[in-house]
């Protein structure tokens, strides 16, 4: 049975958007809540997410395989952590200032790189359709997950855990918090900040890997939609906690699947408007977590913009 289910394809289909939105805004959200918690905030993860997707499209183009493709987003990825930790770890140097270069400098490279990518055809990345019970089409499109969604959902309780209960995840957190008691216990804060921020860079360029790769599915120069900025109000939003950080994704995600969720169904005025939502929804987080009293509960304390 393929017919339609009336009202309940609108649920539907802002579930089955929110989990393909997600998965980008969950990766980049995961990578700068650990680059933060050791201390440091990265603005060009929007730049990454963009170099990112370019390079898992041209290596999976290149080599047949998505995997590589993913791989190749990775290495970029934490190439670019790496530059931008290492910069940052020079006296007198902005976090914030380098970061926002950095972004438009991964964004021209990708864009420069990019060119001969546009009209070629990539391999996709795999999914598991988790609604193979069901005879409805709607169904079956909206429980199609993509693999690296699992992985996401893997990541976010891994990071967790780390911070909860590792020594990684200690040191991590005592170099966010304090850079003095870091150095008095033996630690080189600005070697964790620089691995923590490549870490967290790799995790974006996975992001932009889905991007390409999967869902749109294409390399074009406006994919990113601006999707490595809102994770870092995301990241605010969930408090610095990769848990909060996968919840807040889905809530982004469906905010973005509202547009097309309504087109589904007929809707054929005004649908346009909610393609803003993940926009406005990331001011609105912005405006209620403004507040001096609540907007930094949970950060570390070395972060820039707590001082």
């Amino acid at each position: 049975m393929g017919g339609d289910i009336g009202l309940w394809g609108v649920p539907l289909a802002i579930l089955g958007g929110a989990i393909r939105v997600s998965t980008p805004f969950l990766f980049v959200s995961l990578g700068e809540c650990l680059t933060e918690r050791s201390g440091r905030i990265n603005l060009g993860l929007e730049g990454t997410l963009v170099f990112g997707a370019m390079s898992a499209y041209a290596v999976a183009y290149e080599t047949g395989s998505p995997w590589m493709g993913v791989l190749a987003a990775m290495i970029a990825g934490s190439a670019f952590g790496l530059l931008h930790g290492w910069i940052c770890s020079l006296p007198k140097v902005n976090d914030i200032a380098i970061g926002i270069a950095l972004m438009l400098f991964g964004m021209g490279l990708a864009f420069f790189f990019g060119k001969s990518f546009i009209q070629p055809v990539a391999p996709d990345l795999p999914a598991i359709n988790f609604g193979f019970w069901s005879d409805y089409t709607q169904v079956q499109a909206a429980l199609k997950v993509n693999i690296l969604f699992l992985i996401g959902i893997a990541a976010s309780l891994g990071l967790w855990w780390m911070f909860r209960n590792t020594k990684i995840g200690l040191i991590i957190r005592v170099v966010g918090d304090s850079t003095d008691a870091a150095r008095a216990m033996g630690l080189r804060p600005n070697l964790v900040r620089l691995l923590s921020t490549a870490a967290g860079g790799a995790l974006a360029g996975v992001g932009g890997a889905y991007l390409s790769l999967y869902y749109p599915g294409s390399w074009n120069e406006g994919i990113s939609s601006g999707q490595g900025l809102m994770a870092v109000a995301l990241v605010i939003f969930a408090r610095w906690n990769p848990i909060y950080c996968f919840w807040a994704a889905l809530l982004f995600g469906g905010a973005g699947a509202l547009g097309p969720a309504l087109q589904s169904v007929g809707v054929t005025q005004g649908y346009y408007l909610f393609y803003a939502a993940p926009y406005v929804l990331t001011l609105a987080v912005m405006i209620l977590t403004s507040s001096a009293s609540k907007t930094m509960t949970g950060a570390p304390a070395e972060l820039s913009i707590t001082k």
